[in-house]
């Protein structure tokens, strides 16, 4: 049997894609009702951090704990890749004794690579290109709130970073609208740009002004302007992006059921306000909590099979 990984939303597939939804949808009901579920009892996640966390540690250690299995916390210093481990090395060694990876890094090669030379499932946790355990849970909460993301007009406002990207993978197999605005010269990737309008035929546009991208979308979401590695660019960025700010005026010139999305963690008073983001039309504490359920559900997944249960 074929392993599995989860390095990247695009190619995944619509079918695949809605059953990870569906697994998360379970995993967060039985939670919800205090019922026990430990198929991955025995199981053990390794995770590599090459950047600090908050949700994707919580997320990914809490949700194998509950799941049955044990996780292990492992930065760059832990381990020895950080004295000269070859990377291929290191993924032959970890897969002899754990039954699952989780990255996150800098370079997406270095997962991609990982993941080749690894024989047990390796999980893009976050580099500087893509975010997918981020927006499946983001899809999943906008699924939860109006019961389909189908046809659901989305809009990404700001920096084209790895979250849009992989925004972008996601509306190339989708069937959802997706409206980016980020100034000039701070686009997405450009092969993942074309991709997505080419695959999404004509439901992806690329904007210069935010009011034009949220007209008529049921979902505003936003990032930080500087993003980790960035910290020398964020006062230069805060001219650039003055005028992305996700405010009340902005808001308001969405859909009127629409709701605000950020990904966490948020610089208050910069990409979005306070009273934006803690206002009735949030749903970012509910989009921060279902990062748990969704990466239980990848967790089940890429270990469906090879489990206890």
């Amino acid at each position: 049997m074929k392993k599995k990984d989860f390095l990247t939303l695009y190619g995944l597939g619509k079918e695949d894609f809605d059953g990870i939804l569906d697994r998360a949808e379970r995993l967060k009901s039985l939670h919800r009702n205090g019922i026990s579920y430990r198929p991955l009892a025995g199981r053990t996640l390794g995770m590599i951090f090459d950047k600090p966390s908050t949700r994707t540690r919580l997320s990914f250690e809490v949700g194998m704990f509950q799941l049955g299995g044990i996780a292990l916390f492992l930065s760059r210093r832990d381990i020895q890749l950080g004295r000269g481990e070859t990377v291929g090395d290191t993924a032959k060694v970890m897969s002899r004794y754990l039954d699952v990876v989780m990255i996150r890094t800098f370079a997406q090669e270095l997962v991609e690579e990982f993941a080749r030379n690894a024989t047990i499932p390796i999980i893009n946790g976050l580099t500087d290109l893509l975010h997918p355990c981020q927006i499946a849970s983001d899809i999943f909460t906008i699924r939860e709130h109006f019961g389909s993301y189908e046809g659901i007009k989305i809009a990404y406002i700001g920096d084209g970073n790895n979250v849009a990207n992989s925004w972008l993978n996601a509306a190339a197999m989708l069937p959802f609208y997706l409206s980016l605005a980020c100034p000039e010269g701070y686009d997405p990737d450009r092969a993942i740009l074309d991709r997505a309008q080419r695959e999404s035929h004509g439901r992806v546009e690329l904007h210069r002004s935010p009011l034009d991208a949220v007209r008529g979308a049921r979902v505003i979401y936003t990032d930080v302007w500087a993003s980790m590695g960035q910290e020398s660019e964020r006062e230069e960025r805060a001219k650039v992006f003055q005028s992305y700010q996700v405010n009340e005026k902005l808001v308001q010139s969405a859909a009127e059921d629409a709701v605000v999305m950020h990904c966490l963690p948020a610089h208050r008073g910069e990409e979005i306000t306070d009273d934006v983001l803690d206002g009735r039309r949030s749903v970012v504490m509910e989009q921060a909590e279902n990062r748990l359920h969704v990466q239980k559900a990848i967790l089940e997944m890429l270990l469906e099979g090879e489990t206890s249960e």
